[in-house]
């Protein structure tokens, strides 16, 4: 009876041990788990109550091997998986700053960057607005709790014991990271289709009264339409960030596939 309770004791620890290794990534790169604004020390013990909660969910019908070597390559395998889930919602936040960031340039508040509460990062107004509104959208559609129930569907796909298809892995995370430019295009060309008609009506300007200091006058009007134009957009960027954090969600578990 002592050697049975040892040998479930061990299997457990063994468990919680890889659970962790693929609960891990979610607090190192997914948006809102891995903020800076939340203490190390908070974030490790949410992880540990996250991996408890999962264990015997991903112990069921599994057998952990107790060599060392088995487990270490385990927990690699874990990370990988892990980080492969936890990048899927990464690229979708950083598409929708690399949109905030590239209407900083054209707007010019890129010229008055200041450091961002969420990531301790330098960036500037329109980036940190987009990054604030993407992660309040996230809070309120329950992002969090789709990404803990997505990464329990983990376990389905690919057990404590099987290995995921590298190839799978891979493309998954090449299309994801493909696809930043397009998403973060997407965001931004409202306000950038109406900075641009607003650069093309002072080029206009220029040449009519080449007198008339365009810069001057230019430089204000271009950001009052920025701002009008961003405030006009929020509402459909809001929506289309709930609707994109769904399906990167199911993305990334279509790519995690056990071999």
């Amino acid at each position: 009876m002592t050697q049975l309770l040892q040998q479930l004791g061990g299997a457990q620890t063994a468990g919680f041990l890889l659970v962790l290794a693929r609960v891990g990534p979610l607090f190192a790169v997914a948006p809102l788990f891995s903020s800076k604004q939340v203490p190390t020390r908070v974030r490790t013990v949410v992880a540990c109550a996250i991996a408890i909660g999962l264990t015997p969910l991903a112990l069921h019908g599994q057998h952990v091997p107790n060599d060392a070597l088995a487990i270490a390559a385990l927990v690699l395998k874990e990370l990988l998986v892990g980080l492969a889930f936890a990048l899927s919602i990464a690229i979708l936040f950083a598409a929708i700053e690399s949109a905030g960031a590239l209407l900083d340039v054209l707007v010019g508040f890129s010229f008055g960057a200041v450091v961002d509460p969420l990531t301790g990062n330098q960036s500037a107004i329109l980036t940190q607005l987009y990054g604030l509104v993407s992660l309040a959208v996230f809070l309120v559609i329950g992002g969090d709790g789709w990404l803990i129930r997505g990464l329990a569907r983990t376990y389905d796909l690919v057990p404590l014991t099987s290995a995921p298809k590298i190839a799978s892995l891979a493309q998954g995370v090449a299309s994801a990271f493909s696809t930043i430019f397009t998403s973060a295009l997407e965001v931004a060309a409202p306000v950038l289709l109406a900075v641009v008609v607003t650069d093309v009506a002072f080029g206009v300007v220029s040449r009519v009264v080449p007198q008339l200091n365009v810069f001057g006058v230019g430089f204000p009007v271009k950001v009052l339409v920025g701002m009008l134009a961003v405030a006009a957009a929020l509402p459909f960027t809001a929506s289309w960030v709930s609707d994109q954090i769904g399906s990167s969600v199911a993305q990334a578990l279509q790519t995690i596939k056990a071999a």
